[in-house]
């Protein structure tokens, strides 16, 4: 008797395209500058062409990639104000987001962030600069989840992957260990003004970590 093969659905096969295509622009094995040819990438995957199309396009709608002529799409170079826009949306939304996980959070938020914190330990102790970007982002992730808020999570959500790519390559990971304990300590305080304080301290230092980092020299952000 023969097994019948099951045939993955397209969207799938976009979906998980784009997924590796987006980590390995975010773990840099995908430079700037670095161009995606659709034909090269399908017969990688093994996969036809129609995905593939898709994913990039997805990777264009996200700020990944874009199209330096209509057949030629390369790896997006991150500018100082590429930067600069998404660190003003960080403050706005996850200084927010933070007073309201202070008024909201219960023990059971409260205890996944704290283990997310002693996984971060780890990560950073052991110099895991991948785990150390995962760890990080789910932290926030959790803290925004938190504030209860579904419009907050719905506002960030399109450029969490972006924000994952420039903080990548800040490797100041002993202070943002530090930074991320003192954040939970003001959230778990729930005291809302001294969490709103700590989120917006904590965002203008990574701001001037990731530009010193991606740019190599110190800038101040605009309405610090």
């Amino acid at each position: 008797m023969s097994s019948m093969t099951k045939i993955e659905p397209l969207g799938a096969v976009r979906e998980r395209v784009l997924a590796a295509l987006r980590q390995e622009i975010i773990a840099g094995g995908l430079r700037p500058g670095d161009r995606l040819v659709e034909r090269e990438l399908a017969e990688r995957f093994g996969v036809s062409r129609v995905p593939v199309r898709e994913a990039i396009r997805a990777l264009v709608a996200e700020g990944f990639v874009h199209f330096e002529t209509p057949r030629r799409t390369v790896v997006r170079r991150l500018t100082p104000d590429d930067v600069k826009e998404l660190f003003e949306l960080r403050e706005a939304l996850e200084v927010y987001a933070a007073g309201l996980a202070a008024a909201r959070a219960t023990p059971e938020d409260l205890a996944e962030v704290e283990e997310l914190l002693g996984l971060a330990a780890a990560a950073t102790e052991a110099e895991d600069a991948e785990a150390i970007t995962d760890i990080n982002s789910r932290l926030h992730d959790r803290i925004v989840a938190m504030a209860g808020n579904s419009l907050l999570i719905a506002a960030l959500e399109p450029v969490a992957g972006r924000l994952r790519w420039m903080t990548r390559r800040n490797e100041e990971w002993p202070q943002l260990l530090v930074e991320h304990r003192e954040l939970y300590e003001a959230i778990a305080s729930g005291d809302p003004a001294r969490a709103r304080e700590h989120a917006l301290t904590h965002v203008r230092t990574n701001y001037r970590s990731t530009m010193r980092h991606l740019f190599e020299a110190p800038t101040e952000h605009s309405s610090a």
